[in-house]
């Protein structure tokens, strides 16, 4: 199994910042691509940016300069830098993993962590 936990969420000012972070423990192989998704009340979740192995990242459009997603592979740990933050943002956000674990055989695995809440107001 893989574990995912996020921390860094919190209450802040419109135009403020955060940093996210999510740490992926347990029986992992490798992990080729990590995420950052955000579900606001009443809204689907949806994808917020992404970050490959090899460090190629994408955004939604809109967060596009304004947050950076980075990982340190070396510890199984993506953050979320989140900069200008406007209430829109406001939202639970969640990391997922996807790669290949490894306890015995080898297996895919695309994992969530639990959440964590960001919440822009002033």
């Amino acid at each position: 199994q893989v574990h995912m936990v996020e921390s860094g969420g919190g209450l802040v000012q419109p135009g403020g910042s955060l940093r996210l972070s999510c740490v992926a423990s347990g029986s992992i192989f490798s992990i080729k691509a990590m995420y950052w998704y955000r579900q606001a009340p009443g809204k689907q979740r949806e994808l917020v940016a992404g970050i490959t192995d090899s460090g190629v990242d994408n955004y939604d459009y809109s967060v596009k300069g304004r947050f950076t997603i980075s990982r340190d592979n070396a510890k199984n740990t993506v953050y979320l830098r989140m900069n200008s933050l406007k209430p829109e943002d406001t939202a639970v956000y969640y990391c997922n993993a996807r790669g290949i674990s490894h306890s015995g055989t080898y297996a895919d695995f695309d994992s969530w962590g639990q959440g964590t809440q960001v919440t822009v107001s002033s």
